[in-house]
């Protein structure tokens, strides 16, 4: 065996030597030794040194106390290792070589990578995996010996529905991977992995549908992951962030869900899905306004029902964005446009009150939206209890006050309800703080200033993209087949074509 360690090798590069990162070498000792100077005083790292069968072989085994698999490390793994080696298998190493013998014929794994790199040895490692480390073998074997703590499958608890599967993705990225693949038998679902996190690496998994997707989607979705430079990602919302077109809109441009069901229908109209380990959120790209006024509920129903459940969502969205605005420009420049016995009512329930229209809106719109938030922070048992009583008790306190008229409180009940019909959190949070845009410009110049936060409001969305498409298509452009699945749900033989605008492979559905 030559004595030169790879360790000390040199390659130049544009006429500068620099020097290699360390690798192993087979002394084993000496890769003992890099191992653990990189896994450091790491009480959760576990390591067993023994004699490899019955010849005076020096081997080592990490692997990580927690995620690796013990029991099948102390039955089956170690059992096999310090086994005796029979005349014939003497033979066959000296045919084959240890290495290769190891993997054929000893190591029961379903998963055995190599790695030369002390550094590519030790992620694996805190990855779950176990590292063998042989003397005399220039390599080291990473055993895929993972056994994570997942939880069971449950019902998706952010976006339930009435008629629909009752299954949701988990933490654990391989659990989420296998539904994906249990939606049905696809041998075109492809799975493209990438390690993200610059001090603490996770796995990233981008899945489309080979035949479908358009290349070039694909393409800009790994080339903006690959530019992710950040210590941590604990969540699908940091690449979500980090990869979005516009950072400035309110808007979410990437679709994030928690339902199988709905990222296999985005996958079979072309769309691309992101998944991150640790997160039971997957992240579709591109998105329209329109599919975050979509429920996959919608498809599971009949036409009609669904295409009036649509609207009532739209209409909902249009109370959240204008309903306080419309009260306040009506109350304070256009009484006028009301009907005579209404305004009447109005007036008689305002006197009293010490504030303006737009000082009393505000004053039930943010008291509504900390009950909000406090609701969703309190434990489970009673967060929903203190929403609902807190918001009774603030309410009628605030009229017996005289602080605020009763067609306020019923005008902000009327919005917030309207809020919670929104399929998508996100969306509803982004209507929510356009809400007090639009009152604003309702206080100062009245439907005037409703027009032109309209206009303004219109404009940004034209301009705004989704990984290159139009965030209100089929609005814009116009899309006459797309029609069939935008306001109205169309009849299921109608839908014959996937999104224009997403430029699939493969333009109409099968069957």
């Amino acid at each position: 065996m030559k004595s030169l360690d790879k360790e000390e090798q040199k390659s130049k590069k544009n006429g500068k030597e620099t020097k290699q990162s360390p690798v192993f070498t087979g002394n084993f000792e000496s890769d003992l030794k890099k191992v653990k100077d990189l896994l450091g005083e790491n009480s959760d790292i576990l390591f067993r040194k023994f004699r490899l069968n019955n010849t005076k072989l020096k081997a080592a085994l990490f692997y990580l106390d927690g995620l690796s698999d013990k029991e099948l490390i102390d039955k089956f793994l170690l059992s096999s290792l310090m086994k005796p080696f029979s005349e014939t298998d003497k033979e066959q190493i000296k045919q084959d070589g240890l290495k290769d013998f190891l993997k054929n014929n000893v190591l029961s794994i379903g998963e055995i990578k190599e790695s030369d790199e002390p550094e590519k040895a030790v992620i694996e490692i805190l990855n779950g995996s176990a590292a063998l480390i042989i003397e005399s073998v220039p390599e080291v074997l990473v055993l895929g010996i993972k056994k994570p703590k997942t939880r069971d499958l449950q019902e998706p608890i952010s976006e339930p529905l009435v008629r629909g599967p009752r299954i949701g993705f988990t933490e654990n990225i391989k659990d989420n991977t296998a539904i994906l693949r249990n939606q049905g038998q696809n041998e075109d679902l492809f799975f493209l992995k990438k390690s993200v996190g610059e001090r603490a690496k996770k796995q990233t998994v981008i899945a489309y549908i080979n035949g479908i997707a358009n290349q070039d989607l694909v393409d800009e979705i790994v080339r903006r992951i690959d530019k992710i430079k950040i210590d941590f990602l604990p969540e699908s919302g940091y690449i979500e962030q980090l990869i979005e077109d516009n950072f400035l809109s309110p808007f979410p441009q990437i679709q994030s869900t928690e339902r199988p069901d709905r990222v296999m229908g985005a996958l079979m109209e072309g769309r691309v899905a992101i998944l991150l380990d640790g997160t039971p959120y997957v992240l579709i790209a591109p998105v329209t306004l329109s599919m975050l006024l979509q429920s996959p509920e919608d498809y599971y129903e009949r036409w009609i029902p669904a295409t009036l459940v649509r609207l009532l969502r739209f209409l909902a969205a249009f109370i959240t964005l204008y309903g306080p605005s419309l009260y306040i420009s009506f109350i304070s420049f256009h009484p006028g446009l009301i009907p005579t016995k209404l305004a009447i009512s109005i007036a008689g329930s305002r006197e009293g009150v010490p504030f303006p229209t737009l000082l009393e809106a505000m004053l039930m719109e943010i008291a509504i939206e900390i009950l909000r938030e406090a609701g969703l922070r309190l434990p489970k048992p009673i967060g929903p209890a203190i929403g609902i009583v807190g918001g009774l008790i603030i309410g009628e306190a605030a009229v017996s006050a005289g602080i605020v008229s009763r067609i306020m409180v019923i005008v902000v009940a009327l919005t917030a309800i309207s809020s919670f019909a929104m399929p998508q959190y996100s969306l509803g949070t982004s209507l929510r703080i356009l809400r007090f845009i639009s009152m604003l410009a309702a206080s100062i110049y009245g439907l005037y200033g409703v027009v032109l936060f309209t206009l303004l409001f219109l404009s940004h969305l034209v301009r705004l993209y989704s990984f290159g498409v139009p965030y209100i298509s089929p609005w814009t452009p116009l899309r006459m087949k797309d029609l069939k699945d935008f306001i109205v749900r169309g009849p299921m033989f109608l839908m014959k074509s996937r999104p224009v605008l997403l430029q699939t492979k493969e333009p109409r559905r099968k069957g």
